[in-house]
């Protein structure tokens, strides 16, 4: 089986051609019922949001709440906002996987993560080859997502930001792996295409370990920031 929706390192591949066939079946049960107002997968409801809305303008409403701050703390505010609710979506999402598939071991959650997240519209996700994601402290995951939600629209507005914007993606995919490992993880995203970097890159580790991560990951390797 050749894994279409997801790109990992080789020796993680079967967990992930396993996750991708299991979640594929699901979302062939995808059911749309205009004439009740309802989308359904499998036995979840779903909704579909206009990507902008829950992005760029998402955004801009959330600078607007915050008059009295400067530009710098309105910005961390916002961004915490964002992250804060994919990190709890992207629990929930973890939790009702682990409920359907209680026999998972915490790579096989982990898998299925980046599947749903790609068959929902979040992004596609490629998990780099120095990734180690242990369930413990020194877990650390580097990952692309090439084609984000929140970049696509942000590109789409034309508009030029000289900051990160994916913090749903960055939320949700630390929320899922926090499920799956049964740690506290956090990330960050490092590079944007939202701010005309190649790609959209995230690394992941402990909250007390992640600033220590990325600061080496950026002296490591200069040329790209």
């Amino acid at each position: 089986m050749t894994l279409k929706t997801v790109k990992v390192p080789n020796e993680i591949k079967p967990l992930f051609e396993e996750a991708e066939s299991m979640i594929s079946k699901r979302f062939e049960n995808l059911k749309l019922s205009p004439e009740s107002g309802q989308i359904f997968v499998d036995d979840e409801r779903y909704v579909l949001v206009r990507a902008e809305s829950l992005s760029v303008n998402f955004f801009s409403f959330l600078m607007n709440m915050y008059p009295t701050m400067d530009e710098h703390e309105g910005l961390s505010s916002s961004s915490k906002v964002l992250f804060d609710m994919g990190h709890s979506i992207g629990q929930s999402d973890a939790k009702c996987c682990q409920e359907k598939n209680p026999s998972y071991e915490p790579l096989s959650l982990l898998a299925a993560g980046p599947i749903h997240f790609a068959f929902s519209g979040w992004a596609f996700v490629e998990i780099l080859e120095s990734s180690s994601p242990t369930p413990d402290e020194n877990y650390f995951l580097i990952y692309n997502h090439p084609h984000t939600f929140e970049s696509d629209s942000w590109i789409k507005s034309d508009k030029s930001p000289s900051f990160c914007t994916c913090h749903m993606n960055a939320g949700y995919s630390s929320g899922w792996c926090s499920i799956a490992f049964g740690l506290e993880l956090k990330s960050k995203e490092v590079l944007c295409r939202s701010k005309g970097d190649k790609t959209c890159r995230f690394i992941m580790a402990p909250p007390h370990m992640l600033e220590a991560h990325v600061e080496k990951y950026k002296k490591e390797n200069p040329e790209i920031f």
